[in-house]
């Protein structure tokens, strides 16, 4: 059975939680560590959803016949 994805914002709202599980100092090993396994697989999608947003900007814009400017939005 197909799900849905997450929406990024699913996600970044999972990983703050994940983040908050893991800095807590009650956190056993075995949890940690399916804590963090889940935080890389929700960081892999959170990136890809970003990724296909950035290709689907470039897209529209390419498309509307404008001149394309491609720079890191990274802050």
């Amino acid at each position: 059975m197909n799900e849905a994805p997450l929406s990024l914002a699913t996600t970044l709202r999972r990983l703050e939680e994940i983040v908050r599980a893991l800095e807590a100092e009650d956190a056993d090993l075995d949890r940690a560590l399916e804590l963090f396994e889940e935080g890389v697989v929700a960081l892999r999608l959170a990136r890809e959803r970003v990724a296909e947003a950035e290709l689907r900007v470039q897209r529209v814009l390419e498309e509307a016949g404008g001149d394309l400017r491609v720079a890191d939005l990274d802050v």
